[in-house]
């Protein structure tokens, strides 16, 4: 049974007649849930089971639960998580430690959202900031070097499949330079290519074998000068497929931010055109939804083959944890190095 090769957002915390009969109509691979969409976990629940059943199949339910300044679900029916940067600053003074809090927090999320029925994560952030860049990515990265950041992205990963849900590595091949805000204006990044190779792209070729992954609304002028990554097949072939060596699900971030120029059909073609396996539109607005899905072919060749294989990565059976005890852990965890920290 086809689907498209899009994942919308929807409108509010359940599905309206008119975003009923389009989904069912447009068929998208996933949908994506951002703070207007949640209230409670039996509504979210509900709303994750209409919008499958809308779209006519078993679709993905993505969301960006990062931790810190980025989380859809918030207290008080879920808890609150660090930022990758807390992780990051633990390892540092234990990196043992480090890692098992980042790979405990992202296993605790993942039980939160399987109990939702969400079923993928846009998490781990492998960004590699540099000073003076735009704070848009500021403490949602790990660290400030490749190596740190790859560690502590690897660490995050694993506690999401553990837990049975995928993660995307965003924002690849790296989001860490620019000096704007994607979602407001379009980066341009003038670093030469050895220094993106050394640095920026490092870490999402450690994570190359991960099953998804989400580009950067970025252009960089060494590769490409004339088009962000997102729609940039010279980039996508040379760099995220070629030198980065991934062969997973290449998603586009969202197709509404102000960085990519033109109409919601033509960011949608060009985006695909250049490469990526499925565009991403969260704003749920209808008359852009329409726009996008007038553009989007149906999910076939090599692309259902690479969504197959994302959903073939999560595991079969999913051990129970305690939540309770393992949020404890995880608090002392943050403790024991903020006290190594300043004690």
């Amino acid at each position: 049974m086809s689907v498209s090769a899009a994942v919308y957002g929807c409108g509010g915390l359940v599905i309206e007649a008119w975003e009923r009969a389009f989904f069912r109509a447009a068929r998208p691979w996933g949908f994506i849930l951002f703070a207007r969409n949640i209230d409670t976990p039996h509504q979210v629940r509900q709303l994750a089971a209409s919008l499958r059943e809308a779209a006519g199949h078993d679709a993905q339910i993505l969301i960006d639960q990062e931790g810190g300044r980025v989380q859809r679900l918030r207290p008080p029916h879920w808890q609150n998580y660090p930022s990758g940067r807390a992780y990051g600053d633990l390892y540092a003074r234990d990196p043992e430690a480090g890692l098992a809090a980042a790979q405990l927090g992202a296993r605790l999320i993942a039980a939160d959202l399987r109990a939702l029925g969400i079923t993928i994560d846009c998490l781990p952030v492998l960004d590699v900031p540099s000073p003076g860049a735009h704070d848009v990515i500021g403490d949602r990265a790990y660290a400030a070097t490749p190596d740190k950041v790859t560690a502590l992205g690897r660490a995050s990963a694993n506690g999401l499949l553990a837990g049975g849900v995928l993660p995307v590595m965003k924002h690849i091949p790296g989001h860490g330079r620019a000096g704007a805000d994607s979602h407001m204006s379009l980066p341009i990044v003038t670093a030469l290519r050895g220094e993106l190779e050394d640095a920026d792209f490092r870490p999402f070729h450690a994570l190359r074998d991960l099953p998804l992954a989400m580009t950067a609304h970025v252009v960089y002028t060494a590769i490409d000068p004339d088009a962000p990554a997102t729609t940039s097949k010279k980039l996508i072939d040379e760099i995220v497929r070629g030198h980065i060596g991934f062969a997973g699900l290449l998603m586009s971030d969202d197709l509404s931010m102000e960085a990519l120029a033109g109409g919601l059909d033509e960011r949608a073609q060009a985006s695909l055109a250049a490469g990526c396996d499925v565009v991403l539109h969260c704003n749920g607005r209808m008359a852009e939804m329409e726009a996008v899905a007038r553009a989007v072919p149906v999910l076939e060749g090599i692309a259902q083959d690479r969504a197959d294989s994302a959903i073939a990565a999560l595991p079969r059976h999913v051990e129970d944890l305690d939540p309770a005890e393992n949020h404890a852990r995880l608090a002392e965890f943050l403790v024991a190095g903020a006290e190594d920290r300043w004690g």
